[in-house]
């Protein structure tokens, strides 16, 4: 079933789905992941006053600084969770401001690529395509949006348990990141606790390895149901 499009509109959450051209292996490294992660949250502010290639060049206190500003700026978006792939980047994420999410994602896909390419001495575009987008119009969904795509790398066979994957938001909705590292407002949303998140993550594993056709979940207002805990 092809994607939706749908009207981006100020106040409402969206999962974000964007993939590399050709199945490309956009992050081979920690530092590529950890490059896009920090680009998420330094764009997710209305004004940022410098490229963030420029941010990188700054003393480590400088640097502190103005991640701080962009913590208690104004958004275009606020990230409610994510998980990178090595082939593609899921986000949810409420549009904050008129046309946020567009801008947003505008400024992270150009920064990345031009990051990528050159690193690894290539030349080209780096994105399939204009991003994808899906409205989540209920908590249900949410709660179901937010263990697919911490579930994806187990789904995947990269890693056995979801903890054991660095690049998503999964460890923030376990509180085990410290806050100062922290890019998600999930709070408002998900309401709940540690314990209870990661048993109801975990509890799905087999379930979503054995769904080959888990990805509908991404498209459809109602997800599967969950097997009983």
């Amino acid at each position: 079933m092809p994607y939706r499009k749908t009207p981006l509109i100020a106040g409402s959450l969206y999962h974000i789905y964007t993939r590399s051209i050709a199945e490309f292996h956009i992050f081979r490294s920690k530092e590529d992941y950890s490059r896009m992660i920090e680009t998420l949250q330094y764009y997710s502010a209305v004004k940022t006053d410098c490229r963030f290639s420029f941010l990188k060049d700054m003393s480590s206190e400088t640097r502190e600084m103005k991640i701080n500003e962009i913590r208690q700026s104004d958004k275009l978006v606020h990230i409610i969770s994510y998980c990178l792939m090595p082939t593609h980047v899921h986000l949810v994420l409420e549009q904050s401001k008129e046309d946020g999410i567009s801008k947003y994602m505008n400024l992270i896909l150009k920064s990345y690529s031009k990051y990528f390419n050159c690193k690894y001495n290539r030349m080209g575009p780096l994105w399939q395509s204009r991003f994808k987008n899906v409205l989540v119009d209920s908590d249900n969904q949410l709660l179901h949006l937010t263990r697919y795509l911490h579930l994806n790398p187990v789904t995947s066979f990269i890693k056995e348990k979801p903890e054991e994957w660095n690049y998503s938001s999964y460890p923030e909705y376990l509180q085990s990141v410290h806050p100062s590292n922290r890019i998600c407002d999930y709070k408002e949303y998900i309401s709940m606790k540690p314990k209870e998140y990661a048993k109801f993550v975990c509890d799905n594993i087999d379930y979503q390895r054995e769904l080959g056709r888990i990805k509908h979940l991404v498209l459809e207002p109602n997800p599967p149901p969950s097997n009983p805990h």
